[in-house]
């Protein structure tokens, strides 16, 4: 398989799983203090994995969770966020500019900041209170989703939580990268046959809506020069519809989360109006060991960027266009 080594992604998601002592540690300290809410801070996809994680808490707890997008609170600010807030935010390089600018607002104010930076001595890791590091890649939502889940376990909102990281820490990486292995003849299907779109949309709903927002953005503009919009599903109905025809590629993300049903009322609509739809549903790939209850929780937005990976390792295969080429991007100042 292209651009695919098992060895080193179960190595990368059972090390980023064995962070889980050190992240208790940092939010078992700041419950501890006492906080008033936790900000998800981040941009580009950073802000996709932030909204995952947002949504994820606000479907299960009541804990005040809000996502923030670093560029418009260093304009903008939010007097929501104070001396008592705790901050939550990830960086590979630690280095980005508009986090960075918005963290150095944050400072000002006081709040608490727990940095996933895989760059030690960066920017951001001299900048947060508390800095974890695991340069691994694909593990920023596991991370994300680890803060969210002790988060939730000392609210009294996951009384399985043991029981549901026995499960991942025995099952998850193996599982993902069966699945990615059972995707990899669809991900070619389908990157011959969308590789020279025009345009193509991406839609989906509830932890799939960060996923096709990041997915459209950052991998299909950023990385493969394609253009792309994401849409959520909720909204596909309000506009979007009305410019698909039978020839308008559009795909469908289909999670497994409380919002499921937004993006089914998508899938039924898509065979009356287009003939050039796709539908990935995260139902299609098992993972031996982990409970049906627990599937949703976590596992469709990790299953699903199992697929689109396939479908990137080969359009840049067929494109013949490196996918770490940048026109723009950290090229120049601007």
């Amino acid at each position: 398989m292209l651009k695919f080594n098992e060895e080193k992604q179960v190595n990368d998601i059972q090390g980023a799983l064995a962070l889980r002592p050190e992240v208790e540690k940092v939010i078992d300290a700041v419950w501890e203090k006492k906080f008033d809410n936790v900000f998800y801070l981040g941009i580009g996809g950073t802000y996709a994995s932030a909204m995952q994680a947002v949504t994820y808490i606000n479907g299960r707890s009541d804990l005040p969770v809000y996502v923030q997008h670093a560029a418009e609170y260093y304009t903008t600010g939010n007097r929501r966020l104070t001396k008592d807030s705790l901050v939550i935010l990830s960086s590979v390089t630690g280095t980005t500019q508009e986090v960075v600018q918005a963290v150095n607002e944050i400072k000002k104010i006081g709040s608490t900041l727990l940095g996933f930076v895989d760059q030690e001595g960066s920017a951001l890791a001299e900048a947060c209170d508390h800095v974890i590091t695991y340069p691994a890649p694909g593990t920023e939502q596991i991370k994300f989703f680890m803060a969210a889940d002790r988060l939730m376990n000392k609210n009294g909102d996951f009384e399985d939580y043991e029981e549901y990281y026995a499960e991942l820490e025995q099952h998850l990486a193996k599982g993902l990268v069966e699945a990615e292995k059972k995707a990899d003849g669809f991900g070619l299907a389908f990157a011959e046959k969308h590789r020279h779109d025009a345009m193509h949309y991406f839609i989906g709903a509830g932890n799939q809506w960060g996923a096709v927002y990041s997915y459209a953005m950052c991998y299909w503009e950023e990385q493969s020069w394609l253009r792309s919009k994401s849409i959520h599903a909720a909204e596909f109905l309000h506009g979007t519809l009305e410019i698909v025809d039978e020839t308008t590629p559009v795909t469908v993300f289909l999670g497994e989360d409380e919002q499921r049903p937004l993006s089914e009322r998508v899938q039924n609509l898509l065979p009356r109006i287009c003939g050039n739809y796709t539908f990935i549903d995260t139902k299609d790939y098992p993972i031996a060991g982990i409970s049906e209850k627990n599937r949703g929780r976590v596992l469709s937005h990790l299953l699903m960027h199992c697929v689109t990976q396939r479908i990137d390792a080969h359009v840049e295969k067929l494109n013949c266009h490196p996918l770490d080429i940048r026109r723009y991007y950290r090229q120049f100042d601007y």
